[in-house]
Protein backbone atom coordinates (compact mmCIF):
# COMPACT_ATOMS: atom_id res chain seq x y z
CA UNK A 1 0.00 0.00 0.00
CA UNK A 2 1.25 3.23 -0.83
CA UNK A 3 1.89 6.06 1.75
CA UNK A 4 0.80 9.24 2.06
CA UNK A 5 3.38 10.72 0.85
CA UNK A 6 3.80 8.96 -2.23
CA UNK A 7 0.08 9.03 -3.00
CA UNK A 8 0.49 13.40 -2.75
CA UNK A 9 4.12 12.44 -5.25
CA UNK A 10 1.19 11.44 -7.31
CA UNK A 11 -1.40 14.06 -6.97
CA UNK A 12 1.58 16.54 -7.79
CA UNK A 13 2.38 14.53 -10.69
CA UNK A 14 -0.80 14.90 -12.60
CA UNK A 15 -0.73 18.83 -11.44
CA UNK A 16 2.76 19.03 -13.16
CA UNK A 17 1.37 17.44 -16.05
CA UNK A 18 -1.65 20.04 -16.50
CA UNK A 19 0.76 22.91 -15.83
CA UNK A 20 3.39 21.22 -18.43
CA UNK A 21 0.12 21.59 -21.03
CA UNK A 22 0.31 25.74 -20.03
CA UNK A 23 -3.17 25.26 -17.93
CA UNK A 24 -3.43 27.63 -15.12
CA UNK A 25 -7.25 27.26 -14.89
CA UNK A 26 -7.86 24.27 -13.70
CA UNK A 27 -11.39 22.55 -13.95
CA UNK A 28 -13.00 20.35 -11.60
CA UNK A 29 -12.79 17.73 -14.63
CA UNK A 30 -9.13 17.95 -14.67
CA UNK A 31 -8.71 15.67 -11.84
CA UNK A 32 -9.97 13.64 -10.33
CA UNK A 33 -11.83 13.79 -6.85
CA UNK A 34 -9.33 11.92 -4.86
CA UNK A 35 -6.82 13.96 -6.50
CA UNK A 36 -8.27 16.87 -6.11
CA UNK A 37 -9.16 17.19 -2.44
CA UNK A 38 -5.20 16.06 -1.79
CA UNK A 39 -3.98 18.48 -3.44
CA UNK A 40 -6.81 21.15 -2.14
CA UNK A 41 -6.00 19.52 1.80
CA UNK A 42 -1.76 19.99 0.96
CA UNK A 43 -1.90 23.24 -0.31
CA UNK A 44 -0.98 22.54 -3.71
CA UNK A 45 -4.38 23.64 -5.43
CA UNK A 46 -6.78 26.71 -4.61
CA UNK A 47 -9.84 27.31 -5.77
CA UNK A 48 -10.88 30.12 -7.54
CA UNK A 49 -15.29 29.63 -7.43
CA UNK A 50 -16.89 26.48 -8.14
CA UNK A 51 -15.46 23.75 -10.26
CA UNK A 52 -12.79 26.11 -11.24
CA UNK A 53 -8.97 25.92 -9.44
CA UNK A 54 -5.46 27.16 -9.56
CA UNK A 55 -1.82 25.52 -8.10
CA UNK A 56 -0.54 27.51 -5.25
CA UNK A 57 1.96 27.29 -2.53
CA UNK A 58 1.50 25.62 0.54
CA UNK A 59 3.69 27.75 2.28
CA UNK A 60 1.39 30.75 1.55
CA UNK A 61 -0.75 32.05 4.53
CA UNK A 62 -4.43 31.88 4.68
CA UNK A 63 -6.14 34.95 2.63
CA UNK A 64 -2.68 35.48 0.64
CA UNK A 65 -3.40 37.08 -2.78
CA UNK A 66 0.27 36.18 -4.49
CA UNK A 67 -0.96 32.99 -5.99
CA UNK A 68 -4.04 34.44 -7.58
CA UNK A 69 -2.48 38.13 -8.74
CA UNK A 70 0.70 36.04 -10.25
CA UNK A 71 -2.36 33.59 -11.83
CA UNK A 72 -4.77 35.92 -12.83
CA UNK A 73 -4.06 36.65 -16.38
CA UNK A 74 -2.90 33.39 -17.19
CA UNK A 75 -5.94 31.85 -15.44
CA UNK A 76 -8.03 34.37 -17.26
CA UNK A 77 -6.99 33.47 -21.05
CA UNK A 78 -8.36 29.37 -20.08
CA UNK A 79 -11.02 30.36 -18.39
CA UNK A 80 -12.44 32.51 -21.24
CA UNK A 81 -11.27 30.08 -24.06
CA UNK A 82 -12.87 27.15 -22.49
CA UNK A 83 -16.19 29.11 -21.80
CA UNK A 84 -16.33 30.92 -25.13
CA UNK A 85 -13.78 29.12 -27.68
CA UNK A 86 -11.92 31.94 -29.75
CA UNK A 87 -15.19 33.95 -29.57
CA UNK A 88 -14.21 36.41 -27.39
CA UNK A 89 -12.13 39.47 -26.72
CA UNK A 90 -11.40 42.25 -23.91
CA UNK A 91 -12.54 45.64 -24.40
CA UNK A 92 -11.08 48.50 -26.38
CA UNK A 93 -9.95 50.07 -23.15
CA UNK A 94 -8.14 46.98 -21.40
CA UNK A 95 -6.25 46.35 -24.94
CA UNK A 96 -5.04 49.54 -24.81
CA UNK A 97 -3.78 49.84 -21.37
CA UNK A 98 -1.85 46.12 -22.55
CA UNK A 99 -0.54 47.34 -26.04
CA UNK A 100 1.24 49.62 -23.48
CA UNK A 101 2.47 47.38 -21.04
CA UNK A 102 -0.07 48.19 -18.28
CA UNK A 103 -0.61 44.40 -16.98
CA UNK A 104 -1.96 45.22 -13.33
CA UNK A 105 -4.63 42.85 -12.19
CA UNK A 106 -7.80 45.52 -12.86
CA UNK A 107 -10.75 45.04 -10.47
CA UNK A 108 -13.18 43.76 -13.27
CA UNK A 109 -12.23 42.99 -16.72
CA UNK A 110 -14.72 43.54 -19.22
CA UNK A 111 -15.18 40.97 -21.65
CA UNK A 112 -17.06 41.34 -25.47
CA UNK A 113 -18.50 38.01 -26.46
CA UNK A 114 -21.89 36.95 -28.38
CA UNK A 115 -22.31 34.59 -25.53
CA UNK A 116 -21.92 36.97 -22.62
CA UNK A 117 -24.53 36.80 -19.54
CA UNK A 118 -24.32 40.41 -19.27
CA UNK A 119 -23.60 39.73 -15.33
CA UNK A 120 -19.89 39.59 -13.65
CA UNK A 121 -18.20 36.74 -12.42
CA UNK A 122 -16.91 37.23 -8.88
CA UNK A 123 -13.51 36.26 -8.61
CA UNK A 124 -10.98 36.39 -5.26
CA UNK A 125 -10.04 39.22 -3.82
CA UNK A 126 -12.56 41.82 -5.40
CA UNK A 127 -12.14 41.07 -8.93
CA UNK A 128 -14.61 40.12 -11.44
CA UNK A 129 -15.10 39.85 -14.75
CA UNK A 130 -18.67 40.98 -17.02
CA UNK A 131 -19.16 38.82 -19.96
CA UNK A 132 -20.85 41.51 -21.99
CA UNK A 133 -23.15 40.30 -24.91
CA UNK A 134 -21.64 42.42 -27.29
CA UNK A 135 -20.46 41.64 -31.12
CA UNK A 136 -17.18 41.02 -31.70
CA UNK A 137 -14.93 43.08 -33.66
CA UNK A 138 -13.47 42.27 -37.08
CA UNK A 139 -11.40 39.44 -37.09
CA UNK A 140 -8.47 41.74 -38.42
CA UNK A 141 -8.89 44.12 -35.78
CA UNK A 142 -8.10 41.04 -33.06
CA UNK A 143 -4.67 39.69 -31.86
CA UNK A 144 -3.67 37.51 -29.28
CA UNK A 145 -1.29 38.74 -26.99
CA UNK A 146 0.26 36.32 -24.57
CA UNK A 147 -2.70 34.05 -24.57
CA UNK A 148 -5.10 36.96 -24.19
CA UNK A 149 -7.57 37.72 -26.60
CA UNK A 150 -7.78 41.55 -27.74
CA UNK A 151 -7.82 44.29 -30.08
CA UNK A 152 -5.10 45.88 -32.41
CA UNK A 153 -4.08 49.26 -31.39
CA UNK A 154 -5.66 50.94 -34.16
CA UNK A 155 -8.85 49.48 -33.72
CA UNK A 156 -9.15 49.78 -30.22
CA UNK A 157 -8.23 53.59 -29.91
CA UNK A 158 -11.01 54.06 -32.69
CA UNK A 159 -13.50 51.47 -30.12
CA UNK A 160 -12.79 52.87 -27.28
CA UNK A 161 -14.90 55.23 -25.00
CA UNK A 162 -14.61 58.78 -25.53
CA UNK A 163 -13.72 59.93 -22.40
CA UNK A 164 -10.97 57.38 -21.70
CA UNK A 165 -8.74 59.87 -23.30
CA UNK A 166 -9.60 62.21 -20.46
CA UNK A 167 -9.70 59.49 -17.78
CA UNK A 168 -6.33 57.29 -18.67
CA UNK A 169 -4.07 60.12 -19.88
CA UNK A 170 -0.90 58.35 -19.17
CA UNK A 171 -2.09 55.15 -21.13
CA UNK A 172 -3.94 56.64 -24.01
CA UNK A 173 -1.03 59.43 -24.75
CA UNK A 174 1.13 56.52 -24.55
CA UNK A 175 -0.51 54.48 -26.60
CA UNK A 176 -0.86 57.18 -29.34
CA UNK A 177 3.34 57.84 -28.95
CA UNK A 178 3.85 53.69 -29.38
CA UNK A 179 1.59 53.83 -32.62
CA UNK A 180 4.13 54.73 -35.02
CA UNK A 181 3.26 54.56 -39.07
CA UNK A 182 -0.87 56.11 -38.62
CA UNK A 183 -1.43 54.20 -41.81
CA UNK A 184 -3.47 51.58 -40.28
CA UNK A 185 -5.60 53.76 -38.08
CA UNK A 186 -6.54 56.18 -40.90
CA UNK A 187 -7.77 53.30 -43.05
CA UNK A 188 -10.51 52.30 -40.44
CA UNK A 189 -11.35 55.48 -40.28
CA UNK A 190 -11.94 55.63 -43.69
CA UNK A 191 -13.77 52.45 -43.98
CA UNK A 192 -15.90 53.30 -40.99
CA UNK A 193 -16.59 57.00 -41.64
CA UNK A 194 -15.11 58.13 -38.10
CA UNK A 195 -15.19 61.80 -38.87
CA UNK A 196 -15.92 62.68 -35.38
CA UNK A 197 -13.77 59.80 -33.73
CA UNK A 198 -11.04 61.27 -36.60
CA UNK A 199 -11.29 64.71 -35.11
CA UNK A 200 -10.73 63.66 -31.71
CA UNK A 201 -7.50 61.32 -32.51
CA UNK A 202 -5.99 64.08 -34.62
CA UNK A 203 -6.06 66.48 -31.98
CA UNK A 204 -4.72 63.95 -29.27
CA UNK A 205 -1.93 63.08 -31.77
CA UNK A 206 -0.89 67.00 -31.77
CA UNK A 207 -1.37 67.21 -28.24
CA UNK A 208 2.12 64.60 -27.97
CA UNK A 209 3.42 66.50 -30.66
CA UNK A 210 2.78 64.12 -33.79
CA UNK A 211 1.33 67.17 -35.80
CA UNK A 212 2.57 65.19 -38.99
CA UNK A 213 0.11 62.17 -37.87
CA UNK A 214 -2.58 64.88 -37.06
CA UNK A 215 -2.44 66.68 -40.48
CA UNK A 216 -2.62 63.42 -42.23
CA UNK A 217 -5.51 62.62 -40.82
CA UNK A 218 -7.33 65.68 -41.16
CA UNK A 219 -6.23 66.28 -44.66
CA UNK A 220 -7.08 62.65 -45.74
CA UNK A 221 -10.79 62.92 -44.29
CA UNK A 222 -11.73 65.96 -45.74
CA UNK A 223 -10.16 64.81 -49.24
CA UNK A 224 -12.74 62.04 -48.64
CA UNK A 225 -15.46 64.05 -48.09
CA UNK A 226 -15.89 64.35 -44.54
CA UNK A 227 -16.57 67.02 -42.28
CA UNK A 228 -13.84 66.85 -39.22
CA UNK A 229 -13.69 69.16 -36.43
CA UNK A 230 -10.34 68.63 -34.31
CA UNK A 231 -10.92 68.75 -30.64
CA UNK A 232 -8.16 68.25 -27.49
CA UNK A 233 -9.77 65.04 -25.76
CA UNK A 234 -6.64 65.95 -23.36
CA UNK A 235 -8.66 69.14 -21.84
CA UNK A 236 -6.67 70.72 -19.89
CA UNK A 237 -3.88 68.92 -19.62
CA UNK A 238 0.34 70.79 -21.21
CA UNK A 239 0.85 69.31 -25.01
CA UNK A 240 4.15 67.12 -24.59
CA UNK A 241 7.01 65.83 -27.04
CA UNK A 242 7.36 62.14 -27.37
CA UNK A 243 10.17 60.84 -28.85
CA UNK A 244 10.70 57.60 -30.59
CA UNK A 245 10.30 54.45 -28.23
CA UNK A 246 8.00 51.75 -27.28
CA UNK A 247 4.96 52.07 -25.55
CA UNK A 248 6.17 50.78 -22.45
CA UNK A 249 9.09 53.10 -22.29
CA UNK A 250 6.50 56.03 -23.48
CA UNK A 251 4.47 55.03 -20.61
CA UNK A 252 7.13 55.03 -18.24
CA UNK A 253 7.92 58.77 -19.28
CA UNK A 254 4.70 60.31 -19.12
CA UNK A 255 4.71 58.43 -15.36
CA UNK A 256 6.88 60.31 -14.26
CA UNK A 257 6.00 63.56 -16.22
CA UNK A 258 2.45 63.34 -14.47
CA UNK A 259 3.40 62.83 -10.64
CA UNK A 260 6.11 65.22 -10.90
CA UNK A 261 3.76 68.20 -9.45
CA UNK A 262 2.43 65.98 -6.90
CA UNK A 263 5.88 64.97 -5.65
CA UNK A 264 7.25 69.02 -5.32
CA UNK A 265 3.58 69.85 -3.49
CA UNK A 266 4.34 67.10 -1.16
CA UNK A 267 8.00 66.15 0.03
CA UNK A 268 10.22 69.05 1.55
CA UNK A 269 12.47 71.42 -0.58
CA UNK A 270 16.25 70.53 0.00
CA UNK A 271 18.70 71.90 2.54
CA UNK A 272 20.07 74.97 1.10
CA UNK A 273 23.64 74.14 2.18
CA UNK A 274 25.04 70.69 0.58
CA UNK A 275 26.70 68.67 3.74
CA UNK A 276 30.33 68.25 4.81
CA UNK A 277 31.06 65.38 2.93
CA UNK A 278 33.25 63.50 5.43
CA UNK A 279 29.96 65.01 7.81
CA UNK A 280 27.90 63.17 5.34
CA UNK A 281 29.66 59.84 5.23
CA UNK A 282 30.17 59.24 8.72
CA UNK A 283 26.77 59.52 9.57
CA UNK A 284 26.17 56.81 6.32
CA UNK A 285 28.35 54.49 8.35
CA UNK A 286 26.65 55.37 12.01
CA UNK A 287 23.13 54.07 10.29
CA UNK A 288 24.39 50.76 8.56
CA UNK A 289 23.19 48.77 11.32
CA UNK A 290 19.79 50.02 11.94
CA UNK A 291 19.38 50.04 7.44
CA UNK A 292 20.36 46.34 7.46
CA UNK A 293 17.90 45.02 10.41
CA UNK A 294 15.06 47.21 9.19
CA UNK A 295 15.79 47.22 4.92
CA UNK A 296 16.01 43.09 5.67
CA UNK A 297 13.23 42.41 7.91
CA UNK A 298 11.38 44.32 5.48
CA UNK A 299 11.71 41.51 2.94
CA UNK A 300 10.83 39.14 5.38
CA UNK A 301 14.95 38.30 6.34
CA UNK A 302 14.98 37.15 10.59
CA UNK A 303 18.30 38.97 11.02
CA UNK A 304 19.77 40.78 14.72
CA UNK A 305 22.37 43.16 16.13
CA UNK A 306 24.66 40.26 16.58
CA UNK A 307 24.75 38.45 12.70
CA UNK A 308 25.02 42.14 11.66
CA UNK A 309 27.83 42.97 13.23
CA UNK A 310 29.42 39.23 12.83
CA UNK A 311 28.68 40.26 9.46
CA UNK A 312 30.69 43.47 9.82
CA UNK A 313 33.75 42.16 11.31
CA UNK A 314 34.37 39.53 9.02
CA UNK A 315 33.15 36.78 11.10
CA UNK A 316 31.64 35.22 8.48
CA UNK A 317 32.56 32.44 6.18
CA UNK A 318 30.60 31.11 3.36
CA UNK A 319 31.84 27.55 3.87
CA UNK A 320 31.15 27.46 7.36
CA UNK A 321 27.96 29.35 7.15
CA UNK A 322 25.73 25.89 7.97
CA UNK A 323 26.65 26.95 11.74
CA UNK A 324 24.00 29.77 11.61
CA UNK A 325 20.38 29.49 12.65
CA UNK A 326 19.78 30.03 9.03
CA UNK A 327 21.46 30.01 5.85
CA UNK A 328 19.58 32.36 3.86
CA UNK A 329 19.78 35.42 6.53
CA UNK A 330 23.00 34.80 6.99
CA UNK A 331 24.54 34.75 3.40
CA UNK A 332 21.63 38.28 3.29
CA UNK A 333 22.94 39.78 5.87
CA UNK A 334 26.80 39.80 4.69
CA UNK A 335 25.43 40.59 0.99
CA UNK A 336 23.88 43.55 2.65
CA UNK A 337 26.97 44.57 4.12
CA UNK A 338 28.98 44.66 0.83
CA UNK A 339 26.32 46.58 -1.24
CA UNK A 340 26.17 49.19 1.50
CA UNK A 341 29.52 49.55 1.28
CA UNK A 342 29.47 49.90 -2.58
CA UNK A 343 26.83 52.29 -2.71
CA UNK A 344 28.74 54.51 0.31
CA UNK A 345 30.73 55.21 -2.82
CA UNK A 346 28.30 56.17 -5.08
CA UNK A 347 27.29 58.36 -2.58
CA UNK A 348 30.67 59.80 -1.99
CA UNK A 349 30.43 60.46 -5.88
CA UNK A 350 27.43 62.01 -5.36
CA UNK A 351 28.51 64.23 -2.64
CA UNK A 352 31.64 65.66 -4.79
CA UNK A 353 28.81 66.96 -7.20
CA UNK A 354 28.40 64.29 -10.04
CA UNK A 355 25.42 63.98 -11.90
CA UNK A 356 23.19 61.40 -9.03
CA UNK A 357 21.16 59.49 -12.11
CA UNK A 358 24.45 59.49 -14.22
CA UNK A 359 25.85 57.91 -10.61
CA UNK A 360 23.47 55.41 -9.86
CA UNK A 361 22.64 54.05 -13.65
CA UNK A 362 26.17 53.33 -13.96
CA UNK A 363 26.96 52.11 -10.86
CA UNK A 364 23.72 49.78 -9.69
CA UNK A 365 24.99 46.81 -11.29
CA UNK A 366 27.71 46.55 -8.82
CA UNK A 367 25.72 47.13 -6.01
CA UNK A 368 23.44 44.08 -7.06
CA UNK A 369 26.15 41.94 -7.66
CA UNK A 370 27.68 42.83 -4.14
CA UNK A 371 24.16 42.26 -2.52
CA UNK A 372 23.99 38.06 -4.01
CA UNK A 373 27.36 37.84 -4.42
CA UNK A 374 27.29 35.48 -0.99
CA UNK A 375 25.12 33.30 -2.21
CA UNK A 376 27.28 32.36 -5.75
CA UNK A 377 30.24 32.07 -3.01
CA UNK A 378 27.36 29.71 -1.29
CA UNK A 379 26.35 27.95 -4.71
CA UNK A 380 23.22 28.96 -3.87
CA UNK A 381 22.90 30.58 -7.05
CA UNK A 382 24.40 30.87 -10.60
CA UNK A 383 27.26 33.11 -11.16
CA UNK A 384 25.89 33.64 -14.42
CA UNK A 385 22.00 35.41 -12.33
CA UNK A 386 24.10 38.35 -11.53
CA UNK A 387 24.69 39.60 -15.14
CA UNK A 388 22.55 41.83 -16.18
CA UNK A 389 18.21 41.93 -15.36
CA UNK A 390 15.67 39.46 -15.82
CA UNK A 391 15.35 37.17 -18.16
CA UNK A 392 11.02 36.23 -17.40
CA UNK A 393 8.27 37.46 -15.17
CA UNK A 394 8.09 38.47 -11.82
CA UNK A 395 5.21 39.15 -9.52
CA UNK A 396 5.40 41.42 -6.58
CA UNK A 397 3.46 39.44 -3.60
CA UNK A 398 0.33 40.79 -2.24
CA UNK A 399 -0.15 43.24 -4.70
CA UNK A 400 -2.20 43.84 -8.10
CA UNK A 401 0.79 45.23 -9.63
CA UNK A 402 2.44 43.20 -12.59
CA UNK A 403 6.00 44.42 -13.20
CA UNK A 404 6.42 44.84 -17.35
CA UNK A 405 7.74 42.45 -19.31
CA UNK A 406 11.45 40.69 -19.86
CA UNK A 407 11.91 41.66 -23.08
CA UNK A 408 11.52 45.16 -22.85
CA UNK A 409 13.68 45.47 -19.64
CA UNK A 410 16.93 46.12 -21.65
CA UNK A 411 14.68 49.56 -22.86
CA UNK A 412 12.58 50.59 -20.13
CA UNK A 413 16.07 50.18 -17.40
CA UNK A 414 18.09 52.97 -19.46
CA UNK A 415 14.82 55.35 -20.11
CA UNK A 416 14.61 55.22 -16.27
CA UNK A 417 18.79 55.77 -15.52
CA UNK A 418 17.85 58.43 -18.18
CA UNK A 419 14.69 60.42 -16.38
CA UNK A 420 16.59 60.16 -13.45
CA UNK A 421 19.94 61.77 -14.80
CA UNK A 422 17.86 64.64 -16.21
CA UNK A 423 15.75 65.30 -13.99
CA UNK A 424 16.60 68.95 -11.84
CA UNK A 425 14.43 68.35 -8.63
CA UNK A 426 16.24 66.39 -5.60
CA UNK A 427 12.91 65.83 -4.46
CA UNK A 428 11.36 64.43 -7.28
CA UNK A 429 14.68 61.86 -7.88
CA UNK A 430 14.24 61.04 -4.06
CA UNK A 431 10.60 59.84 -4.40
CA UNK A 432 10.38 58.71 -8.24
CA UNK A 433 13.69 57.23 -8.48
CA UNK A 434 12.44 54.62 -5.14
CA UNK A 435 9.41 53.93 -7.22
CA UNK A 436 9.91 53.70 -10.75
CA UNK A 437 12.78 51.46 -9.77
CA UNK A 438 10.40 48.84 -7.57
CA UNK A 439 7.33 49.81 -10.75
CA UNK A 440 9.70 48.28 -13.18
CA UNK A 441 11.42 45.72 -10.14
CA UNK A 442 14.29 44.85 -13.20
CA UNK A 443 15.44 41.55 -11.41
CA UNK A 444 13.95 38.72 -10.22
CA UNK A 445 15.15 39.40 -6.25
CA UNK A 446 16.39 41.99 -4.95
CA UNK A 447 14.75 45.33 -6.17
CA UNK A 448 12.98 46.31 -2.47
CA UNK A 449 16.76 46.45 -1.35
CA UNK A 450 18.12 48.19 -4.59
CA UNK A 451 15.10 50.59 -4.39
CA UNK A 452 15.86 51.89 -0.96
CA UNK A 453 19.39 52.21 -1.77
CA UNK A 454 18.81 54.35 -4.93
CA UNK A 455 16.54 56.26 -2.83
CA UNK A 456 19.47 57.00 -0.33
CA UNK A 457 21.85 57.67 -2.83
CA UNK A 458 19.22 60.97 -4.39
CA UNK A 459 18.99 61.69 -0.80
CA UNK A 460 22.47 62.47 -1.01
CA UNK A 461 21.94 64.62 -3.96
CA UNK A 462 19.56 66.84 -2.49
CA UNK A 463 21.41 66.93 0.86
CA UNK A 464 18.26 65.33 2.39
CA UNK A 465 20.35 62.71 5.60
CA UNK A 466 20.31 58.97 4.67
CA UNK A 467 16.98 57.77 5.45
CA UNK A 468 15.90 53.95 6.66
CA UNK A 469 12.35 52.77 6.25
CA UNK A 470 11.26 51.47 9.72
CA UNK A 471 9.72 47.96 9.85
CA UNK A 472 7.13 49.19 11.94
CA UNK A 473 6.01 50.99 8.88
CA UNK A 474 6.08 48.35 6.60
CA UNK A 475 2.20 48.34 6.30
CA UNK A 476 2.10 51.51 5.22
CA UNK A 477 5.18 52.21 2.81
CA UNK A 478 3.65 48.67 0.90
CA UNK A 479 0.29 50.38 0.32
CA UNK A 480 2.08 54.03 -0.98
CA UNK A 481 3.89 51.69 -3.49
CA UNK A 482 0.75 49.87 -4.06
CA UNK A 483 -1.24 52.85 -4.59
CA UNK A 484 1.15 54.84 -6.69
CA UNK A 485 1.70 51.43 -8.87
CA UNK A 486 -1.81 50.69 -9.18
CA UNK A 487 -4.03 53.98 -8.98
CA UNK A 488 -0.51 55.95 -10.30
CA UNK A 489 -1.18 58.12 -6.90
CA UNK A 490 2.39 59.03 -5.85
CA UNK A 491 1.18 61.21 -2.89
CA UNK A 492 0.97 58.62 -0.42
CA UNK A 493 4.53 57.46 -1.19
CA UNK A 494 5.74 61.51 -1.24
CA UNK A 495 3.90 61.76 2.16
CA UNK A 496 5.16 59.01 3.76
CA UNK A 497 8.90 59.58 2.44
CA UNK A 498 8.90 63.10 3.47
CA UNK A 499 7.72 62.18 7.11
CA UNK A 500 10.59 60.07 7.44
CA UNK A 501 13.01 62.92 5.99
CA UNK A 502 11.38 65.54 8.59
CA UNK A 503 11.72 62.62 11.75
CA UNK A 504 15.80 62.91 10.78
CA UNK A 505 16.31 66.76 10.63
Amino acid sequence: MATPAENLATSLEILKTLQDRGITAIRASHLTRIHRERLLKNGFLREVMKGWYIPARPDEEAGESTAWYASFWSFMADYLNERFGDAWCLSPEQSIALHTGEWTVPRQVLVRTPAGGNKPVTLPFGTSILDARLALPHARDMEVKDGIRIYQLPAALIACSPTNMAIQPVTMRAALAGLGDPSELLRRLLDGGHSRIAGRLAGALRNIGKVAAADNILETMRVAGYTVSEVDPFGDLAPVTVSEASAPVQRLRMLWDSMRTDVLEHFTPPPQSAPAKAFYLRQVDESYGADAYNSLSIEGYRVNAALIERVRSGDWNPETIEADRNQRDALAARGYWQAFQRVKLSVAQVLDARNAGTVAGADHGAWYRELFAPSVAAGLMKASDLAGYRNGPVFIRRSMHVPARAEVMREMVPAFFELLTNEPEPAVRVVLGHFMFVYIHPYFDGNGRMGRFLMNVMMASGGYPWTIVPLEARSEYMAALEAASVEQNIVPFAQFLDALVRSNR
